[in-house]
C-alpha cells in the first residue's frame, strides 16, 4: 500500500509541475477539446457589424427545399431529423441570392456566435487576394523570406507564399490534437511569431501537398508584417466586413492581449447569415452589388484545380475543391463548419455544426450535392 501511495504520489508531482510550467498543457487539460464556443476563452479583436447591413431576399417556402434526403446507404432521411441530431446548430440554404431554408438547433439562433475553425483558412486567402490589390504585398511568387527574414537561417528562401495558400511549403509540422504537439501549442499557445520563427523545413517546396495550419499561421504573420500599422483584424473590417453588409460584430481570436496576432488558422466568430456572405463575394467572382472587393483573377485563382508546384487538385488557395466536375468548393472546420460554393446552381449552403456527428465529411459532401441537384 505504501508502495502504491509513493507511486501515486509521484504521478501527482510530475502532473503538477507539467501544470504549472506550461500554460499551453494546463489549458488543454481544462478546456479538454475544442469547441465552438471557444472564442470566449481567447484574447480578441471584435468586427463590428456594418453600418449598411446586407439583408438576403427571403423565400422560406418548403416546397423549395426536399423534405427528405440521400446520401451514401441512407434513404429517405428527413432533412430536418438528420441535421438536428448530427451536431448541427445552423443550417442555411441560399440559391439564386435568395434565403430560401434556415434551421437552427440545439439552443441556437440567427445571432449565436459559432467559431470557424478552418473556415478561416479560407477567410485569410480572401484578405491575401486583397493585399495583392492593394500592393502591400507584390505576388504569391515573393518569398517568405521578404516577410519574415529570421527563417533565412532555416533554408525558408525558396518557400512562396503560393506554396503556404496550397500548402505545398514542405514545413515540418504535424497536425494532431497530441496535447503536448505543436499544432495544439499553436491553438492554445500564447507566442505565435516566436513559434513561426522557429520552424524548420521536411521537405523541398512546391513538390507535396500536406495540409498543415503552420503554413497558413505563417501566411498570417507575413500579412500582419506586410500591413505594418494595421491589425489583420483591422484591415477585415475595412475590406470585407463593411463592404459585404456583415449584419452582426464578430471577433478573431488573437494568441495574447494589445499586441498579438490573430489566430488565422482557425479562430473568427460569426453568425452564420455573415458566413454565408464570403460565399456570396466569391460566388459572384469579388463583386459585391456593383463594387469589386476583391479581384475576379484572384477568385479564379483560387477556385481553380492546378496541379503544378506539388499541388493536390481539392485544395487551392485554402478552399477545398470539392469535384472535378462541377467546380464547386467550400471552406471547411475541423467540427463540421461548412460554407459551401456552387456556382453552375448559383448555391451558397453553410453548416456550423458542434460536431460532424455521425457523418464524416465526404457524407457533407455529398448531402451538399444532393441539396444542388433537389432545390429550386
Amino acid at each position: 500500500m505504501l508502495q502504491k501511495s509513493r507511486v501515486f504520489l509521484g504521478v501527482y508531482l510530475i502532473l503538477m509541475v507539467l501544470l504549472l510550467s506550461s500554460c499551453t498543457f494546463f489549458k488543454v487539460v481544462w478546456y479538454n477539446f475544442s469547441g465552438i464556443e471557444d472564442y470566449k476563452i481567447f484574447p480578441k479583436r471584435e468586427l463590428s457589424a456594418s453600418k449598411s447591413p446586407f439583408h438576403f431576399i427571403e423565400d422560406l417556402d418548403q416546397l423549395r427545399v426536399p423534405e427528405r434526403i440521400n446520401y451514401g446507404k441512407q434513404r429517405e432521411i428527413p432533412l430536418d431529423t438528420l441535421l438536428e441530431f448530427n451536431g448541427t446548430v445552423a443550417f442555411i440554404i441560399i440559391k439564386d441570392d435568395t434565403l430560401i431554408f434556415e434551421r437552427y438547433y440545439n439552443g441556437y439562433s440567427d445571432s449565436s456566435l459559432s467559431l470557424s475553425f478552418s473556415m478561416a483558412k479560407s477567410f485569410l486567402s480572401i484578405l491575401i487576394g486583397c493585399a495583392i490589390d492593394d500592393g502591400y504585398i507584390t505576388s504569391v511568387e515573393q518569398s517568405v523570406t521578404d516577410f519574415v527574414p529570421e527563417l533565412e537561417k532555416n533554408r525558408f528562401s525558396k518557400v512562396k507564399i503560393k506554396h503556404l495558400l496550397q500548402m505545398t511549403s514542405g514545413i515540418d509540422y504535424f497536425e494532431s490534437d497530441n496535447p503536448f504537439g505543436l499544432h495544439v501549442h499553436y491553438y492554445y499557445g500564447s507566442d505565435l511569431e516566436k513559434k513561426l520563427i522557429k520552424l524548420k523545413l521536411k521537405d523541398e517546396p512546391g513538390k507535396k501537398f500536406v495540409y498543415k495550419s503552420g503554413d497558413n499561421q505563417l501566411l498570417g504573420l507575413i500579412l500582419s508584417r506586410a500591413l505594418k500599422e494595421k491589425t489583420i483584424t483591422e484591415y477585415m473590417q475595412a475590406k470585407i466586413w463593411d463592404e459585404i453588409g456583415m449584419e452582426y460584430d464578430g471577433l478573431w481570436s488573437i494568441d495574447h492581449e494589445y499586441d498579438g496576432i490573430e489566430k488565422t488558422f482557425c479562430c473568427i466568430a460569426a453568425r452564420a447569415r455573415d458566413f454565408a456572405k464570403f460565399g456570396r463575394l466569391y460566388l459572384n467572382h469579388g463583386n459585391w452589388n456593383g463594387k469589386q472587393i476583391i479581384s475576379r483573377t484572384w477568385i479564379e485563382k483560387s477556385t481553380r484545380i492546378d496541379t503544378t508546384e506539388g499541388s493536390a487538385w481539392n485544395y487551392q488557395y485554402q478552399w477545398w475543391m470539392v469535384t472535378r466536375e462541377n467546380s464547386d468548393y467550400m471552406a471547411a472546420g475541423h467540427l463540421g463548419q461548412y460554407v459551401y460554393v456552387n456556382p453552375l446552381k448559383q448555391l451558397v449552403v453553410v453548416r456550423l455544426g458542434k460536431s460532424m456527428g455521425d457523418i464524416n465529411s465526404e457524407s457533407w459532401k455529398e448531402i451538399f450535392a444532393f441539396l444542388s441537384e433537389k432545390v429550386h
